[in-house]
């Protein structure tokens, strides 16, 4: 049976993706001595003592547990603020809304760089230096930018005339909104939830600047194994491959909205 060359550069291309994932599963499962001292295919001296470090030691895993908390946060915050800018983008017209919408997405476009003092200043004089919060808000500043613009292209796919419908039978906005609109876009939210938590949960420089102790997340963390006996590389492996179970899940909870985003092009 003749091999396509489409099938052949696609296994490279697989197996280019997956290298590092099995290299870091691979460094995960073995000792600090075995990482530094051979090169090796798969574990000599297999081991689960790294996992076993993240799952007993509070400041590992409360690294993780900090940060699913601030980016639950931020998803509810983020979607419940583009979900009615979004609507009133994709239903009004009126003075300055194309530039109003050029604003909001030249917010993303900025570095987090440009924003970590002034938020650093602005938290530490109200008090909220070091909370849950304090990541999530800052996240929206660039997670609702994104999310305005995703509903706004599935809102625009649904007809105007389903709105004058259900004012006729007598819905009120909120109860239309909930109960006949949000279905009908389900597939954006779910798009829109799913990078606004990708980028949160990613995101180092601002999470790492606003907190210090109690909100402290798992990417912050991961920054600090460095000990008088040296760097914990299977610590550090087994704390990266945890890392991107999460994300591994919400994408293969989402992966059918995100191919219907990439169909309406706006993904």
């Amino acid at each position: 049976m003749r091999i396509k060359p489409s099938a052949i550069v696609m296994a490279l291309y697989l197996i280019f993706l997956m290298l590092p994932i099995y290299w870091l599963v691979n460094m995960s499962l073995k000792t600090n001595t075995e990482i530094t001292s051979a090169f090796t295919l798969w574990p000599h001296d297999l081991t689960f003592r790294n996992y076993r470090v993240i799952l007993t030691d509070p400041s590992w895993y409360m690294g993780y547990v900090n940060s699913v908390i601030y980016v639950s946060m931020n998803v509810v915050i983020s979607l419940t603020v583009a979900l009615p800018a979004a609507y009133a983008f994709s239903r009004y017209h009126f003075m300055g809304d194309k530039h109003l919408f050029f604003w909001l997405l030249t917010n993303r476009m900025a570095p987090p760089a440009v924003f970590a003092l002034p938020f650093f200043q602005l938290y530490s004089s109200v008090g909220l230096f070091d909370t849950h919060i304090a990541v999530a808000l800052a996240h929206c500043l660039f997670n609702v930018p994104l999310a305005v613009w995703i509903l706004e292209g599935f809102m625009r796919g649904v007809p105007k005339e389903i709105d004058e419908t259900a004012y006729i039978d007598g819905y009120s906005f909120p109860r239309f909104f909930v109960k006949i609109f949000m279905p009908l876009i389900a597939p954006g939210i779910g798009v829109a939830a799913f990078f606004c938590f990708m980028f949160s949960w990613v995101e180092l420089l601002l999470s790492r600047t606003l907190t210090s102790v109690n909100a402290k997340p798992i990417a912050a963390t991961m920054t600090r194994t460095v000990s008088a006996s040296g760097m914990d590389w299977g610590v550090l492996a087994a704390a990266g491959v945890l890392t991107i179970v999460p994300g591994a899940l919400v994408i293969w909870f989402v992966r059918n909205y995100i191919a219907k985003g990439f169909a309406l092009g706006r993904v």
